[in-house]
């Protein structure tokens, strides 16, 4: 049977652009439903906070045990993906991205009907199924751009992947107006018992639509000559390059595997140890300059100016808005000014934006110029070390162990969302803090990462652009393989 049926143009030589434009845009389906996800705790999480009653620890909590799913579904993925296939693991994390949406939005039937009023035990259900899609949102962190890699040909490869990067920024920024509109159907009282559990719930239909459509594409051509299916990887790259090109692509594909070897051992040798402290220091630094706590918990710092929900809610749909067309900037930027400019500027901007919004608040004098500074912080971030950090991982790594390093480097940045992201309520309503700073404090930490980050890159990181996975082997003083 034929999956996805869309033939374009196809006339048996050069392929269909729209076999493999529809395949690539179900599997970015995920990472739309990655940001959906990560984000809609932006909407409910002051509500969540009224309706359990938590402390600042427990909201933390609450925010960021997604992201303890994250780091198991990324530690998975790969074992995963190898053993039931690309396609399989995509239904999966559609059916993991459902379960959740339904559980959190009611929490009750999955804490057992004779505890319906016992609130802790509703509450613990609640944070085990904001798990559950943490492990959903961690597989299709690594199993969507994989996908997408290894059926797109050579030639529109990097566009057709860049779709990944825009669908998760596109799924914030859909989450946050869905956030917004549900907000204003009703009361305070509404929203603490109900809006919230809309919130959530909304999630179930894109987690239905990739669930049902990720049955009808092919699977990976990669992984089907991996298992020895070479007749049905021909058949799919007949459909995606043509049949001219299929053979050679096939082959390059056996050869590619045939040179897969060594053990994870080899990432800790003395050259590549470097190369993946500087890929793990990124990672982590990508997190703690505070991108997510800007995402996750942005209406709550400005309702802290004084303004009503519904204007906080709308300000982070701006904010949403900014980060998707800055980082469409991005891709078009990050081949022609290099990836060390716009890393370096780009962080920079960020630590001025982020120290002027702590001091904004600790002279009580935010107002609209906490909108100012946010905007001015995500459009540095969405230009720059959100994707080309990325980029640089995806470079730096030997192509023999690139995706172990890519999964160590992962793990590592979801560990440190995790940490920003539950922290951040405990530094923002300490009292403590709060009366000595006035919540400026956890933003001055945020600028003083930014800060590391510059040196990092003025110091340490080397610039790729222009340079193919060889030369850069070659520059980082390793063995270059040879050219296929």
């Amino acid at each position: 049977m034929t999956a996805i049926g869309i033939d374009g143009v196809d006339d048996g030589r050069s392929g269909s652009l729209g076999y493999v434009v529809a395949a690539c845009c179900v599997a970015a389906l995920g990472g739309l439903l990655f940001g959906y996800d990560t984000a809609v705790i932006s909407g409910a999480i002051g509500f969540l906070k009224d309706h359990f009653y938590l402390t600042p620890a427990a909201k933390g909590w609450a925010a960021s045990s997604a992201l303890v799913g994250c780091i198991i579904g990324v530690s998975i993925a790969g074992v995963l993906s190898d053993w039931l296939g690309r396609k399989k693991v995509l239904i999966l994390s559609g059916l993991l991205f459902l379960i959740s949406a339904i559980g959190t939005a009611v929490p009750e039937l999955f804490a057992g009907l004779s505890h319906v009023h016992d609130t802790e035990r509703i509450l613990d259900a609640f944070i085990t199924l904001r798990i559950v899609g943490g492990v959903g949102v961690g597989v299709a962190s690594m199993t969507s751009p994989m996908y997408i890699a290894e059926i797109s040909p050579a030639r529109i490869r990097g566009r057709l992947v860049s779709i990944n990067q825009f669908a998760i920024v596109f799924g914030m920024l859909v989450v946050y107006f869905v956030n917004y509109y549900i907000e204003g159907q009703g009361s305070l009282m509404w929203n603490l018992e109900y809006g919230w559990r809309y919130m959530f719930g909304s999630e179930a239909i894109p987690a239905l639509f990739l669930l049902v459509a990720a049955m009808f594409v092919p699977e990976s051509p990669r992984w089907l000559t991996k298992q020895g299916r070479a007749d049905e990887a021909l058949s799919i790259l007949t459909h995606a390059n043509g049949a001219e090109k299929a053979g050679s692509e096939l082959q390059r594909i056996k050869t590619a595997i045939a040179r897969e070897s060594g053990s994870i051992v080899q990432l800790f040798k003395p050259g590549v140890r470097v190369v993946l402290i500087m890929g793990v220091a990124l990672a982590i630094l990508q997190q703690v300059t505070g991108i997510n706590v800007i995402l996750y918990y942005g209406p709550e710092i400005f309702k802290k100016t004084g303004i009503e929900t519904n204007v906080a809610l709308l300000w982070q749909a701006l904010v949403g808005g900014v980060n998707l067309l800055f980082t469409v900037v991005a891709i078009w930027t990050v081949d022609k000014l290099g990836r060390k400019p716009l890393m370096t500027f780009g962080a920079a901007g960020m630590g001025v934006a982020l120290f002027a919004l702590g001091f904004a608040f600790f002279f009580q004098s935010a107002g609209a110029w906490a909108l100012v500074f946010v905007v001015g912080f995500i459009a540095c971030f969405a230009m720059s070390v959100g994707p080309v950090t990325w980029v640089i991982l995806s470079e730096v790594f030997p192509n023999r162990i690139r995706g172990r390093a890519m999964s160590i480097a992962t793990v590592c940045l979801w560990s440190a969302n995790f940490l920003v992201s539950q922290t951040f309520p405990m530094m923002n309503e300490n009292e403590w803090l709060t009366a000595q700073y006035h919540n400026g404090f956890p933003f001055w930490v945020y600028g003083v990462f930014c800060v590391v980050l510059v040196v990092v890159m003025l110091t340490i990181v080397p610039e790729t652009k222009g340079k193919s996975l060889e030369e850069i082997e070659v520059m980082l003083g390793f063995e270059s393989e040879p050219s296929e």
